[in-house]
């Protein structure tokens, strides 16, 4: 009886010493406003399942994103497979959970219209990437176009969302970007980009607990993240599920020692 008043009570003061907000950053692959109307939802459920007062927390681009992360500035985050990485070793963003099913691919998407057919047309020219460590929209699209002899020139846009419409406008005349952020841009950018190349396939983007959040917070927020089943708040995201992970999944993308972000 005294063990089971002990766990109950190390539980309580767990919890009750998160009295203050715990903040969930996004990686912004859209816009704020986009981040806000699809992760909203979910970071709701999840402040509703665990009784804990759990808040979106936007970031203007990716390299803010990136600066908050170094900093430990998030509780939780849903990160990419190259940041987790990166943020893991430093300040210490243990893996909580990633995406069911198929791994993360990088895609080049072209105008519907565009006379491109293969990547060697590329050569030469300019490619529109989110950002410098955006992982399969740049690192590996980039890599692949490299190892494919192509040389480009690269044009940071600060979202995936901005990619596709550069593209769509024709101010550009290709992007990296992914296929689940293309599957959600809006439907008349969409309808006019065609998919010229898909990369390798990686683990998916992390969601990740920052080292000073308590095990038994982290415990129920990844239960609460794992369990979801409300398709309302997962089909926006063109995510099916998500499965517990931990650090060692993705030992895959360590394994191509990128160095896109300096770190001390």
């Amino acid at each position: 009886m005294r063990s089971i008043v002990a766990v109950g009570l190390g539980v309580w003061l767990a919890l009750s010493a998160w009295a203050e907000p715990l903040y969930f950053g996004v990686v912004p692959q859209q816009s704020a406003i986009r981040t806000a109307t699809l992760w909203g939802p979910l970071v709701s459920h999840l402040a509703a399942e665990t009784g804990l007062e759990i808040q979106l927390k936007t970031s203007r681009d990716i390299p803010t994103f990136e600066q908050e992360l170094a900093k430990g500035a998030f509780h939780f985050a849903y990160m990419n497979p190259y940041h987790f990485t990166v943020f893991n070793e430093n300040p210490g963003y243990q893996a909580m959970a990633h995406r069911d099913g198929q791994g993360i691919r990088g895609v080049i998407v072209v105008a519907k219209d565009s006379d491109i057919t293969e990547l060697g047309q590329l050569d030469g020219g300019v490619v529109a990437f989110p950002a410098p460590a955006a992982f399969a929209a740049t690192l590996i699209t980039g890599a692949e176009l490299t190892a494919a002899g192509v040389t480009f020139i690269p044009r940071y846009t600060l979202s995936h969302d901005s990619v596709y419409r550069a593209v769509s406008a024709g101010l550009m005349p290709a992007g990296g970007g992914i296929g689940r952020t293309l599957a959600a841009v809006d439907a008349d950018t969409r309808s006019l980009l065609r998919v010229l190349h898909t990369t390798a396939a990686y683990t998916p983007h992390a969601i990740a607990a920052a080292p000073q959040v308590d095990p038994e917070v982290i415990g129920r927020v990844q239960r609460a993240v794992t369990e979801l089943v409300d398709r309302e708040v997962l089909d926006p995201l063109k995510i099916n599920a998500f499965v517990a992970a931990e650090d060692a999944d993705w030992n895959d993308v360590r394994a191509l020692d990128l160095k896109a972000i300096a770190t001390p």
